[in-house]
C-alpha cells in the first residue's frame, strides 16, 4: 500500500525528464542542422541541449534516426501552429501568417536537404509525412478564407506549398515575406471565384 503513493510520482517525474531531454535534443539538433548542416558534430548538439552523448544515442542510435525525428518534429510544430492562428485572426490574415510560418520551416529545413535527398531508405517516408501533415492544414485555411470571400477558391493546396517552397530565401527573410504578400494578393485579386463568374454571365 505504501509503495503506490511514492512510486507513481517518481515514474511521472522520470517520464517528464525524458520528454524534456528529447524536446531539448530535437530543438538543438534542428538549430545546429540549420546553421552547420546535418554532419555537425554530435557534441555541438548535446552541448546546446544540455544533455550527455549517452542520452542522445539512447534516443537516436543512428544519425539518420535523429534527422528523421527532427524533420517530423519541425513538420508537426508548423502544422500545429495553424489552429491557433485561425482562432486568433480573420481567415486571410491567418492564412498569410501560416504561410510565413511555413516559409520559416522551409528555410530551416534547407539544413536537412542533403540528407533527405541522399537516397537513404531511412528517409523514404518523409515526403509522404510532409504532405499528410501539411495538405489538410492548407486546405482548411484556404477553404475558410475562400468561404469568407477574402480569396479565390480555385487554387490547389499543394501548388501553394510548392510555390512558397520555391520562393523562400533563407538568408533574406524580408524578401520571403514580400513574396508571400504578393502571393496572397494574387489569391485576393486574381481570377474571381466561380460564383462571381456565374453572376456576371
Amino acid at each position: 500500500m505504501s509503495d503506490r503513493p511514492t512510486g507513481e510520482p517518481v515514474a511521472r517525474r522520470v517520464r517528464a525528464d525524458v520528454q524534456r531531454n528529447l524536446d531539448a535534443l530535437l530543438t538543438a539538433a534542428a538549430e545546429v542542422f540549420a546553421s552547420d548542416g546535418v554532419d555537425a558534430p554530435v557534441r555541438r548538439i548535446t552541448a546546446r541541449a544540455g544533455v550527455g552523448a549517452g542520452t542522445l544515442y539512447r534516443h537516436f542510435p543512428q544519425r539518420s534516426d535523429l534527422i528523421t525525428a527532427v524533420f517530423r518534429h519541425e513538420v508537426d510544430a508548423c502544422a500545429e501552429a495553424a489552429p491557433a492562428l485561425a482562432e486568433e485572426h480573420e481567415p486571410v490574415v491567418a492564412l498569410t501568417l501560416w504561410f510565413q510560418r511555413f516559409a520559416q520551416f522551409v528555410a530551416t529545413k534547407r539544413g536537412l536537404k542533403t540528407a533527405l535527398h541522399s537516397g537513404d531508405p531511412a528517409y523514404e517516408s518523409l515526403p509522404a509525412y510532409f504532405q499528410q501533415r501539411f495538405l489538410p492544414v492548407v486546405t482548411e485555411l484556404l477553404d475558410t478564407a475562400a468561404a469568407s470571400g477574402g480569396i479565390r477558391a480555385d487554387i490547389p493546396p499543394y501548388d501553394l506549398l510548392r510555390a512558397i517552397s520555391d520562393l523562400v530565401a533563407p538568408d533574406d527573410q524580408g524578401y520571403t515575406q514580400r513574396m508571400i504578400a504578393l502571393l496572397v494578393n494574387g489569391l485576393r485579386y486574381g481570377t474571381p471565384p466561380a460564383a462571381t463568374d456565374g453572376e456576371g454571365a
